[in-house]
């Protein structure tokens, strides 16, 4: 199948930026409703994600459209895109030589000098393991910085740690999975933002003890483990807050995921970006009010 590229537009007044939740094989939701903003012009001056966030966001910036259900629909069944051998053959439940260099590189090509040229920043979140506090790391070469899109998308338990900019990095989910906040204060004061729960999901605590036995050496990022939960849903209350201020426009999944963290279900795959299209597309109306006032107000 041709691939069909787009180039986003930039604002033309103020800093409009794009925030990306992450959730694991959830994040297909994502890449559905980024298909439907390349499909219909809709850019921004940055974008934010937080792991599989990142995995897609990456795509709307270089202009590759439909490139993550293609490339999803063809090795979500395949052991070394992600499983549990993988981990146990090298520590990482995705296989990093697949996922990061061969697939990218020769299988599905990644647009890495329309990336590197693009007027669209790129950011990723991940987690300082040895602060417990979260990076907010820009990714201006894709190919040389590719360990930064590793790190943010590398899940704790499941992941090796990796070393990326003299820093060690997990997943940025582990500490700011939703980071509208810092977003504007790296000056995108305006922003739309991606979540893959739906509204008035709740996150539960999480044991104890599993943080604790696995990264007894981070006591900062076991700290960070434990209080997720509680950051992530007063993430989520502020967001709110801010959405019926009007100060962000919200994408949600309208009804709950069917889909697992680590899914090889094609056909939920396709149904969860299915969703994403269907959110994207009821929003695009709203959404091109809402960008047309802030950017005239």
């Amino acid at each position: 199948m041709e691939e069909t590229v787009y180039k986003a537009p930039r604002a033309q007044e103020g800093r409009t930026g794009l925030v990306l939740e992450g959730g694991g094989m959830r994040g297909i939701y994502t890449a559905g409703v980024l298909d439907v903003f390349m499909e219909n012009g809709i850019g921004f001056d940055g974008v934010m994600g937080v792991s599989a966030g990142a995995i897609h966001g990456c795509s709307l910036v270089s202009g590759q459209m439909g490139r993550s259900i293609r490339y999803y629909k063809k090795y979500c069944r395949d052991k070394r895109f992600m499983s549990w051998q993988n981990f146990f053959r090298t520590g990482d439940v995705v296989d990093e030589k697949f996922c990061y260099h061969d697939l990218p590189e020769q299988l599905d090509p990644y647009d890495y000098e329309a990336f590197n040229a693009s007027d669209t920043a790129f950011y990723v979140t991940c987690t300082n393991v040895e602060t417990g506090k979260p990076e907010y790391l820009r990714i201006t070469d894709m190919k040389k910085q590719i360990d930064l899109m590793r790190a943010s998308a590398s899940l704790p338990y499941a992941s090796r740690i990796v070393e990326a900019g003299g820093k060690k990095l997990l997943d940025g989910g582990c500490s700011d999975s939703i980071p509208v906040r810092a977003f504007q204060r790296l000056g995108y004061g305006r922003n739309v933002v991606v979540l893959t729960r739906p509204e008035g999901y709740v996150k539960k605590p999480e044991r104890r003890g599993l943080a604790r036995i696995f990264y007894r050496r981070y006591p900062a990022f076991v700290k960070a483990l434990e209080s997720r939960p509680e950051t992530y849903n007063r993430t989520v209350r502020e967001i709110g807050e801010m959405e019926r201020a009007g100060e962000v426009f919200v994408i949600r999944p309208s009804e709950a995921l069917k889909i697992g963290r680590m899914s090889h279900d094609r056909e939920e795959i396709v149904e969860a970006y299915k969703l994403g299209r269907r959110d994207a597309k009821k929003a695009l109306g709203a959404l091109k009010l809402w960008l047309g006032e802030k950017s005239n107000g």
